[in-house]
């Protein structure tokens, strides 16, 4: 597909490099020398200088015959503007990247009067995901497929925890929980799907997904289960703030938010009556000890500075806050803090990354299964997919016992008629079915991506 980036910074260079990756052709436009010179060296793209609003630039990119046009510069009116104008000169799908909190009020009318097929808010994705974490604090990280029915949670294994060193085929007790071990990122930094042979060992980063019931149940049964969060510290007070705190203050639980710009302050605390806002140096620890931060069920990083984020947050560990968040947009960094023992990282850069990436897929394959949900574990090295199965699905109705999958891949939940069901051997996938998959090292467009028709001799199944 020929697709369009407006604006090379976090979010536009991490789009790139993913869809270059997956082998699409992709234009840059930047008025940034530097910025077009990163990507031109560190990426298959080509690049064009200019303003992305300009018909001028558009052109040059060649904008009437692109099927994707992406509008992440750091101006929300100037990403609307250019998909308005791309959409006119002839781009047949537009997505804004749109951030302010004002504008997210009026999304609707704005996707309708200026012809924006999708709108992608990085700092408000960033806040649902924060709050979906702080409703589960056990889990490192927290997403969800089937409206919320099924979800997908990462842990680290510890010393002393019952599934350590053990084979996972002599793990009874995962057995009769409604959950699947799904896959594994090792202390050697290798990402795998586990099978019956695989030997949990302390440091590994192990994802769950099935019913939230069963994986309450299994936290349980490790002696981590922990109640929910009724007061959440922040440091920082910018937009994923803001969102944060609407979203936790409907939840009734109350948040302290430390931001240093005096005028920021007073912004937020005429937006959230409810919540106290201090006017500080959120990384002086000094600061935080005086404001009683061990008093709080959970810390939140949230200033603009990275490794700020990343220092405060260890910081909040050693006061023994049972749930400690940061928001890091560079990904050594994230790697350098699971090191650490700071597991739940979030990357709103990565997050923008995966939401595109599911719509681009899909209209990539636009008369295969549908693709429901996307999302990038370990670190991005593996995948979690939601599909709809339909009559273009190929081994209907054929026990996954006789199939053979490509190696790296695991299907993981199957919804039949409503039921959740972890498949066996027994299992089969059905028309009408949701099917959620785990993916290592492959770009999956369709259901039928799956299987490795070399190995397959079914007689001519569906």
């Amino acid at each position: 597909m020929k697709i369009i980036i407006v604006g090379d910074g976090k979010v536009g260079f991490a789009l790139a490099e993913h869809l270059s990756q997956e082998e699409h052709d992709v234009t840059v436009i930047d008025t940034n020398d530097d910025a077009l010179k990163r990507a031109s060296e560190a990426l298959d793209v080509m690049c064009v200088k200019g303003n992305g609003a300009s018909i001028s630039a558009l052109r040059e990119s060649g904008v009437d015959s692109a099927d994707i046009i992406i509008a992440a510069t750091s101006l929300d009116e100037v990403n609307m503007i250019c998909c308005q104008t791309a959409k006119r000169l002839g781009a047949k799908f537009a997505i804004a990247r749109v951030r302010n909190v004002e504008y997210a009020m009026e999304l609707s009318m704005l996707k309708h009067e200026l012809g924006i097929d999708l709108v992608i808010n990085p700092e408000q994705a960033t806040a649902i995901e924060i709050a979906r974490l702080l409703r589960f604090p056990s889990a490192a990280n927290l997403e969800t497929f089937c409206r919320g029915r099924v979800e997908l949670i990462s842990f680290r294994v510890r010393e002393g925890d019952f599934l350590a060193g053990q084979p996972l085929s002599q793990q009874t007790e995962l057995q009769t929980l409604p959950m699947l071990l799904c896959a594994a990122e090792t202390v050697k930094g290798e990402v795998v799907i586990p099978d019956g042979s695989f030997v949990p060992q302390p440091g590994d980063r192990l994802y769950l997904i099935g019913e939230p019931s069963g994986l309450t149940a299994f936290f349980r049964l490790l002696g981590r289960h922990t109640p929910k969060c009724r007061t959440v510290f922040l440091v920082g007070g910018g937009r994923i703030a803001h969102y944060l705190a609407v979203m936790l203050e409907k939840q009734g639980i109350h948040v302290k938010i430390i931001e240093r710009n005096l005028d920021r302050c007073r912004h937020l605390s005429e937006m959230l009556p409810h919540a106290m806002v201090i006017c500080g140096d959120g990384t002086d620890q000094e600061l935080l000890e005086q404001e009683n931060v061990t008093a709080s069920d959970a810390f939140v990083a949230l200033t603009d500075r990275d490794e700020d984020n990343l220092i405060i947050s260890l910081f909040a560990m050693q006061q023994g806050i049972s749930k400690v968040i940061a928001k890091s947009n560079r990904q050594n960094y994230a790697g350098i803090a699971h090191a650490a023992g700071l597991d739940s990282v979030i990357s709103p850069k990565l997050l923008t990354a995966g939401q595109i990436l599911q719509v681009v897929r899909g209209m990539q394959n636009s008369k295969g299964s549908v693709m429901n949900a996307l999302y990038k574990i370990a670190d991005g090295h593996a995948e979690a997919m939601e599909f709809m199965v339909n009559e273009t699905t190929r081994y209907r109705d054929v026990p996954l016992r006789d199939l053979r999958l490509k190696k790296g891949i695991l299907i993981a939940v199957l919804v039949h008629q409503g039921r959740i069901v972890i498949p066996d051997g027994s299992s089969v996938i059905s028309a009408g079915d949701t099917v959620i998959l785990i993916s290592r090292n492959h770009g999956i467009l369709d259901i039928n991506d799956i299987y490795d028709d070399s190995l397959l001799d079914l007689g001519g199944g569906q």
